[in-house]
C-alpha cells in the first residue's frame, strides 16, 4: 500500500472529534446520498458515472483523485492576448506553460510512470501546450496509445474550439467523453479585444472577421458534442472591463447549447509573463470580484468553482503539481503498467468517500435546520480527502466554503505563497496571504502559531485548529454552531 492510500485510511479512521452530530440527525443520510455511489439528487446514473471519478467535473471527486495533462499538441491556431506558450518555466502556474514537450511515445511512458506511482490518477487529459484539434495527429496518437495500455483511465481534452468541430466523430469514437471549450464571447464586437487573430482554412483572419468565425466554430462543436453525449466543460476567462458583464450572456449561450460546466476563471496577468494584456497593464479581477459574478451566474449553467487553471504538463490532485517528479529525465526509459495500486487505492476511496457523503450531508442539514440569518465565509488549508489536515504555514492555496441558511457549499479557492518554509515564517509572505483572504472570516487548518494566528485577528480573520482530520462540513457545522450560538442537539439558538 502506497503513502497516499496509508494517509487516506488513517484520515477515513479518524475518530470524530463530536458525536453529536450523529446524535441530533441519525436518519438525515438517506439511501440516495450515501454510499460509494453517493450522487448530487439532479444528475442520472449515467451522467454521474461518467464525472464521478473526473477531479474537473466533480467538485466531490477532486478531494480523492488526480490528474495529469501531456504536453504534446504544441501548435496553435488563435492567438488570445492573455496567452504567451513558453517551455522550460517549471515554477510558473498558469494554462500553456510546461518543462518539455513530449511525443506520444515519449506520453505514453511518461503516463505509465504516474500510473505507477500515482494511484489517484484517473483522468489523462491534453490541454496544448498548443490546441489540441488543430494538433490532432499528435492527440489522436497519444490517446491511442494510452487507451490500449490503460483502458481504464479517462481521456479528455482542452481546446479551443476553432478545429473541434473537424474530429468530434473521432472523438466519440475513442470515448472520449469530456470536453472542454474556452469560450470567451458570444459577441464578436467583444471578441476581437480579446482574440488578435485565428488561422482558419489555410488563412489568417483579424479583427471582427477571425472572431465571427471563431465564434461559429465554437457553438457548432459544442452543439455536435452534446447531441453525442460527450460531456462539455466551457472554460471563460474573466478580463475586467473587457468581457466581465458579457460572460452573463456567455453563460446563457452555452447552457442553451447543452454544456455541462461552466467554469469562469480570472485573468492572469502577470508582466513578467510576457502576454498582451500582462505587457499593457489589464488587471486580473480580484476574488470578490469573481465571487461575486460567479453569484449572478447561479441560476445559469452549471458552474465549476474548483479549477486551478492548470499548467499542460500539470500531475497530480487539484491544487498540487508533481509534474517536476515525472520530467523525462526522472522516469525509466522502459516501464510497464502495474494496475494493483490504482485498483487497490480506488477499493480504499469507495469506503471514504461513502463516509465522506454522509458526514457532509448531515453537517448541511444541521446547517439549515440551525435557523440563524448569518453567513460565514470559511477558508480550510488541506491536502485532499476532503479533510482539514494542512498546516496554515504549509498551504499554497484554501479552499472557500459558505455556510448559511441554505447550507454549506463549496465556492471557490485561493493561491497563496507558502508563508512557513525550515521552521520559518516571512512577514512579507504572510501580508499577502492575509490580502488572499479578503472577505475571510474563519480560516480552519491542522495547526497554527501564535504568531500568523495574532496577525489572522488583526486583520478580523479568526484562525482555528481543533479540527484537525475531521470532515471539512463537519468542522464547518460545528464552527457554525458556536458563532451563531446553536444548540447542536436541538437544533435551536
Amino acid at each position: 500500500m502506497t503513502a497516499s492510500m496509508i494517509s487516506l485510511d488513517r484520515s477515513a479512521s479518524a475518530k470524530t472529534s463530536d458525536n453529536r452530530l450523529t446524535n441530533a440527525k441519525s436518519d438525515s443520510c438517506k439511501s440516495s446520498s450515501c454510499g460509494s455511489t453517493a450522487k448530487p439528487d439532479d444528475m442520472d446514473p449515467a451522467t454521474w458515472e461518467k464525472i464521478k471519478d473526473h477531479p474537473c467535473y466533480s467538485e466531490e471527486a477532486h478531494h480523492y483523485f488526480a490528474r495529469m495533462h501531456v504536453a504534446v499538441a504544441p501548435a496553435c491556431n488563435i492567438q488570445c492576448n492573455y496567452c504567451n506558450r513558453k517551455y522550460d518555466c517549471a515554477n510558473e502556474s498558469r494554462p500553456g506553460v510546461v518543462s518539455e514537450k513530449l511525443t506520444p511515445e515519449q506520453a505514453l511512458r511518461k503516463v505509465i510512470s504516474v500510473a505507477n506511482e500515482v494511484p489517484q490518477l484517473s483522468v489523462v487529459g491534453i490541454a496544448g501546450p498548443g490546441d489540441a484539434c488543430y494538433d490532432w495527429r499528435r492527440t489522436k496518437a497519444t490517446f491511442e496509445k494510452v487507451a490500449a495500455e490503460i483502458p481504464d483511465v479517462k481521456l479528455c481534452i482542452s481546446t479551443n474550439g476553432l478545429a473541434l468541430p473537424d474530429h468530434v466523430d473521432e472523438l466519440a469514437r475513442m470515448n472520449v467523453d469530456h470536453v472542454t471549450i474556452t469560450i470567451n464571447m458570444v459577441d464578436p464586437q467583444i471578441g476581437a479585444k480579446i482574440y488578435p487573430w485565428v488561422f482558419y482554412n489555410h488563412r489568417r483572419y483579424t479583427g471582427i472577421e477571425a472572431a465571427e468565425i471563431l465564434h461559429k466554430r465554437q457553438m457548432l462543436g459544442l452543439e455536435m458534442l452534446a447531441a453525442r453525449g460527450i460531456l462539455v466543460k466551457v472554460n471563460s476567462v474573466m478580463i475586467p472591463g473587457v468581457n466581465d458583464e458579457h460572460l452573463i450572456e456567455v453563460n446563457r449561450w452555452v447552457k442553451e447549447r447543452g454544456a455541462f460546466l461552466h467554469n469562469v476563471m480570472p485573468l492572469i496577468s502577470d508582466p513578467a509573463h510576457g502576454t498582451y494584456y500582462g505587457l499593457t497593464g489589464q488587471r486580473a479581477p480580484r476574488a470578490i470580484e469573481l465571487k461575486a459574478l460567479q453569484g449572478r451566474l447561479e441560476k445559469g449553467a452549471k458552474l465549476m468553482r474548483h479549477c486551478r487553471q492548470c499548467r499542460a504538463d500539470a500531475v497530480g490532485l487539484l491544487g498540487e503539481d508533481r509534474g517536476k517528479e515525472f520530467t523525462l529525465d526522472h522516469i525509466p526509459d522502459a516501464v510497464s503498467y502495474d494496475e494493483r495500486n490504482r485498483e487497490a487505492y480506488r477499493e480504499v476511496v469507495a469506503r471514504e468517500r461513502g463516509n465522506h457523503a454522509a458526514a457532509k450531508s448531515e453537517a448541511i442539514e444541521m446547517v439549515k435546520a440551525a435557523g440563524p440569518d448569518g453567513s460565514l465565509h470559511v477558508a480550510v488549508a488541506t491536502k485532499g480527502g476532503g479533510r482539514i489536515n494542512e498546516h496554515f504555514g504549509h498551504a499554497k492555496e484554501f479552499q472557500i466554503y459558505e455556510a448559511s441558511p441554505r447550507g454549506i457549499a463549496f465556492v471557490g479557492h485561493r493561491k497563496v505563497e507558502q508563508y512557513c518554509r525550515g521552521g520559518w515564517g516571512d512577514d512579507a509572505t504572510l501580508d499577502g496571504v492575509i490580502v488572499a483572504l479578503e472577505g475571510i472570516d474563519i480560516v480552519l487548518c491542522a495547526k497554527i502559531g501564535d504568531c500568523p494566528k495574532k496577525r489572522l485577528a488583526d486583520a478580523g480573520i479568526r484562525a482555528v485548529d481543533s479540527y484537525t482530520y475531521e470532515y471539512i462540513e463537519t468542522a464547518i457545522s460545528m464552527v457554525y454552531a458556536t458563532e451563531f450560538g446553536v444548540d447542536l442537539l436541538t437544533g435551536t439558538a
